[in-house]
């Protein structure tokens, strides 16, 4: 991926572009969060062929992956692909998870950002994602952000137990 990305701060947490390496790290990441939040496994991205290969499902043109690294250790991440089956001016915002060692320490709201910089230099002119009710702490940020909830779903993701859809102009 390109290098015009630049690494973030905060603390020992580094926000990083993904590696090959990371790829056991974020799935387990991923799927931690959906035991802890109790969010359905069927109908999301637990199951998304995708989540135990992160860095190969990152590769292509205009979509990036990164991750949120701890001493070393790979504890959440989130990333920006075209929105799947819908307009090649819409992106999405994916997997952004966190286990609990990286939680609290003010890292979702630079993360967020890094993403919605990454969807403009890609040209994307809207960002949309899918979510849960339960995640209440995710919605925050995305409202904060001025994402505004929609009526119904985008694009065909596959995430049919997302009943939160929400949309933002970049």
């Amino acid at each position: 991926m390109s290098s015009k990305f630049k690494k973030v701060r905060n603390s020992n947490i580094i926000i990083r572009e993904i590696e090959q390496k990371d790829n056991a790290q974020i799935e387990a990441a991923i799927r931690w969060c959906f035991h802890e939040y109790e969010i359905p496994l069927v109908g999301t991205a637990y199951e998304d062929a995708e989540t135990p290969r992160m860095f190969e499902s990152y590769q292509n043109k205009n979509e990036v992956y990164y991750v949120v690294e701890l001493d070393g250790k790979v504890f959440g991440g989130a990333g920006i692909q075209p929105l799947k089956d819908f307009e090649t001016e819409v992106c999405e915002i994916q997997k952004m998870y966190f286990a609990p060692e990286v939680r609290g320490k003010g890292i979702g709201k630079p993360l967020f950002e890094k993403c919605m910089e990454a969807a403009k230099a890609f040209g994307y002119k809207q960002c949309y994602l899918e979510t849960i009710p339960n995640l209440k702490a995710a919605i925050h940020i995305y409202e904060t952000f001025g994402f505004k909830h929609l009526e119904a779903p985008l694009g065909n993701t596959g995430h049919n137990a997302c009943g939160i859809w929400m949309l933002k102009n970049l």
